[in-house]
Parts: C-alpha cells; structure tokens; sequence
C-alpha cells in the first residue's frame, strides 16, 4: 500500500473513531492486540482518548500491553485518574512497573495512591480481571470469549452500556441453554446488586447477605464496571477480620503478627496489661469487702472460683454471638434492646439449670442447704448479668464509634468477676444464718 494511501487510510479511521467511537471500539474487538495497538499508535491522542472509554476491560488491558511507550503514557497522562488506575490493576504487575515508570512522577503519584484502596474497601477485595458484555452481542460470540479468556470461578456475566456502565447480568445456566443467536438483552435479569469501589467491607457483606450472592460486581462513581468480588474471597477476607478480632479482643494489637518482634509486642499489650491489672484489683477489692463472712465460713473461697467462671463462659457466649451479628450487620445498634433482651433470658433458663445442677452437687459435698441455696441463686443472677454485659459492651463500642472488638473481653471479664463475686459472697451475708 503506498504512503498517500495508508495516510487516507489513517485519515478514514480517525474520524471513524471520532465520531462512532462506539462502533469503533466493536470493530477493534475480534482484532489482534498487535493489529489493533499498530492502528491506534497511528492516531492522534485525542482520537484514541475518544474510543478508549467504550473498550471492553480484557481489551484496554491487552492494548495497554501491546501499545508503543509513547502512546501508552500519553494515554495514561490524558485519561481520567481513576479510570487509568482500574486498567493498571488489571495488567501483570511487571508491566504495570514498566508503564508507570515512563509517565510523569505528579501524575504516577496520583495513579499509585489511586490504586491503594483501604484494606477494608471493595477495590481491595475485587478481582479486577472481569469481562463486560455488551447487550447485542449474540449468545455464540459471548461463549466464544469466555473460552478465550479462560476465568474461573464465574457464575454470571455483567452486561454493559456502550460506555462500560453496568447494567443487568446473565447467569451462566440461562447463557449455556440460549440459543446462540439470541442476543444478552434476551436473556438478561435485572442487577441484584453492586457496591463501588470504596465500599467498606461491612456494606459488601450486607449485600451478599441480603441478595445470597456469589458474586458482586464493583463499579466506580460513574457505574462502570471495573471488578467482582467472588464468595470465597470475601470469606477469606473475613476470616482475617475475623482473627484479628480475636486479637483485638484480649488487648493485643492488630498489627502484632506471630513472629513480631519482643519489644513490638512489649509495646502493644503491656498498656492493656495494666489495664487488667487494674480490673483485677477492683474484682478483689470486692472480695475484701467480704472479708470476715470469708473467715467464718470458709467453704465459700473454695466455691467462689465456680460463680465467676461459669458466668465467664455465659458472657464470653453472648459476646461472640453478639460480635459476629455486628460484624456481618445481623443487628445494629438500634437493637440494642432486642439483643439483651434475649440474652438476659437466656442467662436466667441457663444459669437456672446450672444453678440445679451446682446446687445439687454443693449439698452432696457439703451436706449445707443453706450453701447450696447460696451457691444457686448467686448463679442465676452472675449468668443474668454475663449475658447482659457480653451483649451490650459491643453494642455501646459501635454506638459511640469504636471497634466493637477493642478489648471487649477484659471489659467483660471485670464485670462477670465483679458481680459473680458481690451475688454469691452478698447472699452468703446475708444467708449466714443458714450456713
């Protein structure tokens, strides 16, 4: 072809692209990465900027690969931010490297702080590497490209407008008996649902709860589509959320890992530490007050241990479940009395059988009815106050803002402590008689 005529070729797809950027970016599709990159790099910017936002995710990203270097960070330069960040994460991470290295540092600094999501957001949990289909495009071509893309761990196609904007799905049961002439809109289903990118971690579990989801797409503050977050992604995510929980819980730091340094981990638990300490000394305190009923009827120091632990456990139950409705927002704060509410009956049918129980054994021990009525109705009162703290310390921590998790247990700790201890040595008191 001679220079006059591949320069009216040129000519001919400038404004093609210009002005059907749309139909463009179709045509550009079923091409090579390499053909399809050659065409653009003969392009000016402007018209290349034009076509780009109406290209499927899995083409900008091997156009992004196969442009030359001078095309690819004017590109970058020009687009908007956050749509060139999206595209980035969806290239290897060497290329990625390569790319942002050659761009300018202002812009390659606002492009890397762009694709650092919150650990807690959606953009972190997504996969970016998700495929839109356009809604006239036939059942045979979209299979066609799922066996050219090779993803697992699909369960629905997303259908987009000629911009990327997410619009409806398709799930891959109706795609597999379609006939393949049908278009997606044929067979389409409307949106369940979608959160974007910086969506915390507590919103996409609402949603996948809510909807029973296997999947959630991501879209960016114009509704393109730019991920998914798959179940079992999520699941690992919350199982990490999940341990530092536990961490948080009894005061040690979410950022102590098990091969942390000493002194590291000095620093983080010694300040709760103290703390407990603390509340140690208050659950003694009480104690002393009944000092001279300890003295004179001295079985009690040895049933003592038994009150606090058994509403130890009924707290550390009510806790948990209190925790993990918080967590994947079963409950809020607004029902803080339905919550306390069951767990205080709960506490009382509990450690009114426990109370039997004990009490049965405290006489066969002792031969005391008197202890054993103690014994009994202290129990039934510590597991009342148990469940009621074990629910209402994570519930009062989310109502004024904190991490529901934050050391909770040593708070909940001292109350069973303090009250499983006042109960069973105040009734003692005032039961002495019976002794």
């Amino acid at each position: 072809m001679s220079t006059a005529n591949v320069a009216a070729f040129d000519v001919l797809n400038r404004r093609f692209l210009l002005d059907f950027p749309g139909e463009a970016a179709q045509a550009l599709e079923p091409m090579s990465a390499e053909d399809a990159a050659a065409l653009l790099a003969r392009q000016p910017l402007h018209a290349v900027l034009t076509v780009w936002p109406y290209l499927s995710g899995d083409v900008a990203e091997a156009l992004m690969l196969a442009l030359p270097e001078r095309t690819a960070r004017g590109l970058l330069a020009e687009l908007e931010p956050a749509q060139a960040a999206v595209m980035l994460l969806r290239v290897p991470e060497e290329a990625r490297m390569t790319r942002l290295a050659a761009i300018d540092p202002t812009v390659r600094a606002e492009l890397e702080t762009l694709m650092q999501y919150p650990a807690d957001a959606a953009g972190a949990l997504m996969d970016p590497r998700v495929v839109g289909y356009r809604a006239d495009m036939t059942v045979g071509e979209a299979e066609a490209r799922l066996r050219q893309r090779k993803l697992g761990r699909l369960h629905e196609l997303y259908v987009v407008s000629p911009e990327q904007r997410l619009e409806a799905r398709v799930e891959l049961h109706a795609l597999a008996l379609a006939d393949p002439k049908q278009t997606l809109s044929a067979i389409a289903r409307p949106l369940l649902a979608a959160v974007q990118a910086v969506s915390t971690r507590d919103e996409v579990v609402e949603e996948l709860e809510r909807h029973k989801l296997a999947s959630l797409p991501v879209v960016d503050h114009d509704g393109r589509l730019i991920g998914v977050i798959h179940h079992e992604g999520l699941v690992a995510a919350l199982a990490q959320e999940a341990s530092l929980d536990i961490q948080t819980m009894v005061g040690v730091s979410r950022d102590e890992r098990a091969l942390s340094n000493v002194w590291f981990a000095v620093r983080k638990r010694l300040g709760w530490l103290h703390i407990n300490l603390l509340t140690a000394f208050l659950a003694s305190a009480v104690v002393g007050l009944f000092e001279s009923t300890i003295a004179q009827f001295t079985a009690l120091a040895v049933l003592m241990p038994i009150v606090a632990g058994q509403s130890g456990n009924a707290g550390a139950q009510a806790l948990a479940v209190t925790m993990r409705g918080l967590t994947i927002r079963e409950i809020g704060a607004r029902h803080w009395i339905r919550v306390t509410w069951k767990e205080m009956r709960t506490g009382f049918i509990n450690g009114t059988a426990i109370a039997l129980t004990t009490g049965a054994g405290v006489w066969a021990w002792s031969g005391s009815v008197g202890l054993a009525l103690v014994i009994g109705s202290s129990m039934v009162i510590a597991m009342v106050a148990a469940g009621l703290a074990g629910a209402i310390i994570p519930i009062l921590l989310v109502r004024f803002g904190q991490d529901p998790a934050q050391s909770s247990s040593i708070v909940l700790t001292t109350v069973t402590d303090v009250v499983g201890f006042f109960s069973f040595l105040g009734i003692a008191t005032l039961l002495a008689g019976l002794l």
